[in-house]
């Protein structure tokens, strides 16, 4: 018998540090700038899939669909979190030993994972905007307990769940961070666009320029070693290393250019989370939110922070170098009256397109990190969930337990007790409109990108920024959308919605679908549903979706029925 010869088989392995070709390169001049700059690394990528270690009978999340023996989990896998380190699912064993496959799931495809829709209403156009990826910045997570961490007997040398039910790690190392960003353009769709298209890539090169360390490594700046935690304990905020002397510099500039060139709310101007502060800055002048060590690390709400008034900053610089009324060219003067007097034309002028764009938008972003290659939508992985919002966008939680609808931000009205203190010295003309809503210079909102005319009297893009720890199945969903939803919908009829669908992808299309029924205003609609772990136990907790049925019932039948609505 003639023995057969055997084949040598090489398998490409696909990590975060692969990117697509067809990924539109940065054209801003932040973005040019920094990865130019001397000591930069390679081109910080963002990408549109994850990437996970899957066999391909395990891709289907919903157990309703094929065999599914990685999602299919016992009951006891996804209850709302007691305060217990949960086991590692039984019907896991069943894949130790099998052979992985690296696969890169496009993740605006992902109906079981991730929904978004979206309709203009009865206006002429969409300015909305929408992103969802996996963003290149080290992870921010709190450090799993010292139970998830230890190597169990016959577990070989990975710990916790096996490599099936794992995300592939990044260049660095770190699980991948997932970015979820929803965009509410107002007087046209530029700076929306804008923020859809670059937001993610400053926060990215903040992150370089500060040269954020992971959260996960050992001998972190002001944190214990991980075999002197205590079962995962961290005080918040979390500071993880940096380049300080580097920061200050940073910040320095940023809160200088602020006041050189705009003026007005910006010479008393102390971002929140900055830990810098000028010589010029008076020490009654500090927030009490802004009291942190220079000697120490820095936090993911610095650089949040530090990449939203950045990215304003040259949206509104490059406004500012255009004229009104015709095209820009290299050679032509700035108006007397702008805005930003000094101002010289870069390449970034091409920002908002080539006339000056005088509109702006709301933006909310959430990111997620995890402590561990187990993605965050797995009921037993913990996640650290970060927002930053500025405007009247809005975010939802679904608590798993009660089924209540949690809000994570608040809208930066001038009805707002906080935001009309913050604005009273600059903004002494609060009107209220015909609809009964108070309006600053004409604005709705009190903060967003943007909006150069309203820059001096203190329309800011500083972010609102939250951070929490979500617990393995402690919330079911996140949902994300623009105040076309918001505005018409309450926050428990939103929630409620989504438990009744069967996906993320349909749940958001039947959010849309009912705002854009049962509302008179027809503005534009966007909504984003983002699976959780506690997902498949939706509709346990509370009442369910009973609690705003019959209301939801109601609505839609006097909007469809006149003779009910004169009545």
């Amino acid at each position: 018998m003639i023995p057969t010869p055997t084949k040598r088989i090489t398998v490409q392995v696909w990590t975060l540090a692969d990117s697509y070709r067809f990924i539109f390169p940065c054209k801003h001049y932040y973005s040019t700038h920094h990865s130019s700059r001397k000591g930069a690394s390679k081109r910080r990528e963002f990408h549109d899939y994850f990437v996970t270690h899957l066999p391909s009978s395990s891709l289907h999340p919903d157990p309703r669909g094929p065999t599914t023996p990685f999602h299919k989990l016992p009951r006891a896998a996804s209850v709302p979190h007691t305060g217990e380190t949960p086991q590692t699912p039984l019907s896991f064993q069943t894949l130790v030993g099998r052979e992985t496959t690296v696969v890169r799931i496009p993740l605006r495809s992902a109906k079981h994972h991730y929904g978004a829709a979206t309709n203009r209403g009865t206006r002429p156009a969409n300015e909305d905007a929408h992103q969802a990826g996996v963003i290149d910045i080290p992870a921010f997570a709190k450090r799993p307990p010292a139970s998830l961490t230890i190597r169990r007997p016959g577990a070989g040398a990975q710990s916790g769940p096996p490599r099936e039910s794992r995300a592939a790690d990044t260049a660095n190392g770190d699980p991948q961070v997932f970015y979820f960003g929803i965009f509410d353009g107002h007087g046209g769709s530029e700076c929306s666009t804008f923020l859809k298209d670059h937001l993610h890539e400053y926060i990215q090169n903040a992150a370089a320029e500060f040269e954020f360390k992971s959260n996960l490594k050992r001998n972190q700046v002001n944190q214990p070693p991980q075999d002197e935690l205590d079962d995962g304990e961290q005080s918040l905020p979390i500071l993880q290393g940096a380049n300080r002397q580097r920061i200050g510099e940073l910040e320095k500039n940023m809160v200088q250019n602020w006041r050189r060139l705009v003026g007005g709310y910006f010479k008393r101007f102390i971002p929140a989370h900055f830990s810098y502060y000028g010589k010029d800055v008076r020490e009654s002048d500090m927030s009490a939110q802004s009291q942190l060590d220079p000697s120490e690390g820095v936090t993911i709400e610095e650089v949040m922070e530090y990449a939203f008034l950045r990215a304003d900053l040259d949206f509104v610089s490059a406004q500012a170098a255009k004229r009104d009324d015709e095209l820009a060219t290299a050679d032509q003067p700035l108006y007397q009256d702008d805005i930003l007097r000094g101002t010289r034309r870069s390449a970034s002028s091409s920002i908002g397109g080539l006339k000056r764009f005088k509109g702006g938008s709301t933006a909310s972003v959430a990111l997620i990190s995890t402590p561990t290659p187990t993605p965050f939508w797995h009921p037993s992985a913990p996640s650290s969930l970060l927002v930053s919002h500025v405007g009247d966008t809005r975010i939802l939680l679904c608590s798993t337990l009660t089924g209540d609808a949690i809000p994570l931000t608040s809208n930066h009205h001038p009805s707002s007790p906080i935001e009309a203190n913050r604005l009273r010295r600059y903004a002494a003309t609060f009107v209220t409109d015909s609809f009964g809503e108070e309006r600053m210079s004409g604005l709705a909102n009190t903060r967003s990108f943007g909006d150069v005319q309203s820059k001096r009297i203190g329309v800011s893009a500083e972010p609102e920024i939250h951070r929490l720890e979500m617990a393995p199945a402690e919330y079911s969903f996140l949902v994300m959308m623009s105040d076309g939803i918001s505005g018409s919908l309450l926050d428990q009829e939103i929630v409620d919605i989504v438990k009744e669908a069967k996906t993320p992808d349909e749940a958001s299309k039947k959010v849309v679908s009912f705002a854009t029924e049962v509302t008179k205003d027809g503005d534009n609609a966007t909504c984003l549903v983002i699976r959780l772990g506690g997902w498949e136990r939706r509709l346990e907790g509370g009442l369910g979706s009973l609690g705003t049925k019959e209301s939801r019932e109601w609505r839609r039948q006097e909007a469809t029925d006149p003779r009910r609505s004169r009545t």
